[in-house]
């Protein structure tokens, strides 16, 4: 009995995260603000990121239409996407930069055009994730979290959009995997509290030091439209240059 106690308060007092029997997220409570900001670390912990991506487009009678891009990823602030597939929007691209600022290359017109503020709450090439779901995000800065409930697996936080945040979202209800951090489901919410989106984010794996889910599904529940995007060829901290970032890049064949 003796040799128990001791071991007992040994674990208490001298245990680290990695080595005791409990998982860190189960000895210790979080604080919603601190898991948002432990999320923002996991989404945007790549230096740079290149994947290939597969969008499947169902329409409201079942109807499939595929298309494939090219997305290149540096830091948290500066996204660049081409469209490879179909031959109608092959070339199109869009760039996110920081300060919200970003461009729309269309072939067609042979120029690059700012997305004014106003607009960028529209479909993404067709898709069910507006250019500002697109661009770049910090949840801790942006959002105010409070915790709505707590499971075994994972936080189940309630997100509300910090003052002068220019979002048609009224609210964020997010899931979190207590093993990684990582956004596992979103349910998007308009000014009215109407369930507007639901974004699932499944096949969580870590390659390397970085989680990814491989597959992400955004619905939009008003009207009846959903999009999956499915990972490939991903690489991480291939050394991209901010030179790339540019609009006059955008412009380039991929």
């Amino acid at each position: 009995m003796r040799t128990s106690l001791l071991f007992v308060v040994f674990v208490i007092l001298f245990c680290i995260p990695d080595a005791c029997p409990l998982t860190y997220a189960q000895e210790v409570s979080l604080e919603p603000q601190a898991i948002m900001a432990r999320v923002d670390s996991v989404l945007n912990a790549p230096g740079d990121q290149i994947y290939d991506m597969e969008l499947i487009l169902i329409e409201l009678d079942g109807t499939e239409r595929k298309r494939t891009l090219k997305m290149w990823q540096l830091g948290d602030d500066r996204r660049l996407a081409k469209f490879l597939e179909p031959a109608d929007i092959r070339n199109v691209g869009f760039l996110a930069l920081p300060d919200d600022v970003m461009y729309v290359y269309l072939p067609a017109f042979g120029k690059v055009r700012r997305i004014a503020g106003h607009v960028r709450n529209q479909s993404f090439a067709g898709t069910d994730f507006s250019y500002n779901d697109m661009g770049s995000i910090s949840y801790s800065e942006d959002y105010t979290a409070s915790m709505d409930e707590e499971t075994p697996e994972s936080y189940v936080l309630n997100l509300l959009p910090r003052e002068g945040m220019e979002t048609d979202y009224g609210l964020l209800r997010m899931w979190i995997s207590k093993t990684a951090f990582y956004p596992t489901r979103t349910e998007y919410y308009d000014r009215g509290e109407n369930l507007w989106k639901v974004m699932e984010r499944r096949e969580l794996d870590k390659v390397g030091d970085y989680w990814i889910a491989r597959e992400i599904e955004m619905k939009d529940l008003k009207v009846n439209h959903s999009t999956i995007m499915y990972l490939r060829n991903i690489e991480f901290d291939s050394g991209l240059s901010r030179d790339m970032f540019t609009p006059r890049f955008l412009m380039r064949r991929p």
